[in-house]
């Protein structure tokens, strides 16, 4: 299912936590939604899971709107990053509860999984398990709902490195089998950077940019360049959104594609010129401003 959210506004008494937010996520992708603290994310994704009512605006799953609507609701899986079980209940017992709830829970695959989870004790009441067991006794609860839309807050937060790429597996398995849609937000943009089709950057209660992963790497250069003596003096019409170095040799990011910033360089005849790859990390860094975020001479 596709998600479309359209000129979305919400405010808390004066606080302004979305502004006018647009984004689109095609049906059969995972999404990243990556931003600074405060910049609104879990907002965002509480409007997108029907929890919150909007003040302007609208949050389509499948062309319907989410808010008191049970039939899209039943096809979305939302995982928090703070969980909440009944506080005596087992996993067994959460497990009758989701199947009451979501008409197209599998057992089936409820009882595969116990070899995709082994360390979780179904008998043992939930609150008792810590916080990464937690977490895999929700995915394992999420993923037999047989959801078409999987909405993710901080979703591997407290799971161990094996743990994480066993839940990204099933995870992108039903992305490519079942054609699912998931959007996911995390402060790690390595493990994003991994998975993710698309990536939405949210800053101050505004999305400023939605692009393909692709296109994100290849809108902005990261180049090592050492020079016969000092570093030129470049102007300022040249798109040099930083410059970091060890002894001679220059690291500068620009905001052009690779071979047009080398374009851009070759007239200051370079003794060495090399294209570096550039993580998401740091193009979430410089599409933010490096100067505003406190950043700026940052080694990266």
């Amino acid at each position: 299912m596709m998600i479309q959210v359209s000129d979305l506004t919400k405010t808390f008494e004066s606080f302004t936590a979305l502004d006018r937010l647009s984004l689109h996520v095609e049906q059969g992708s995972i999404y990243g939604l990556v931003g600074p603290n405060g910049a609104g994310k879990s907002t965002l994704i509480r409007h997108l899971a029907g929890i919150y009512r909007p003040d302007s605006g609208q949050v389509l799953v499948d062309g319907q709107p989410v808010y008191e609507n049970p039939q899209i609701k039943e096809r979305i899986a939302y995982i928090p990053d703070n969980l909440f079980f009944f506080l005596n209940d087992t996993l067994r017992d959460m497990m009758y509860f989701y199947r009451s709830i979501y008409p197209r829970f599998d057992m089936t695959r409820y009882e595969r999984l116990h070899d995709a989870f082994p360390a979780i004790d179904e008998k043992r009441p939930l609150r008792r398990l810590s916080k990464g067991m937690q977490k895999q006794a929700a995915f394992w609860l999420a993923i037999c709902c047989m959801p078409d839309v999987i909405i993710l807050d901080e979703p591997v937060d407290g799971l161990d490195p094996i743990m994480r790429r066993q839940v990204w597996s099933l995870l992108m398995a039903d992305v490519s089998e079942r054609n699912i849609t998931v959007l996911v937000s995390s402060h790690n943009l390595r493990e994003l950077e991994d998975v993710c089709d698309s990536v939405g950057i949210l800053d101050k209660g505004q999305l400023k940019l939605e692009r393909s992963l692709s296109e994100l790497q290849g809108k902005t250069s990261k180049l090592q360049v050492v020079f016969d003596g000092d570093l030129p003096v470049f102007p300022k019409e040249l798109p040099i959104l930083h410059i970091s170095n060890t002894g001679r040799i220059y690291t500068l990011i620009l905001g052009e594609p690779p071979q047009t910033a080398a374009a851009l360089l070759t007239p200051y005849h370079p003794l060495m010129m090399d294209s570096l790859p550039l993580s998401l990390e740091e193009i979430f860094i410089y599409e933010l401003g490096g100067a505003e975020y406190g950043i700026k001479d940052i080694i990266l």
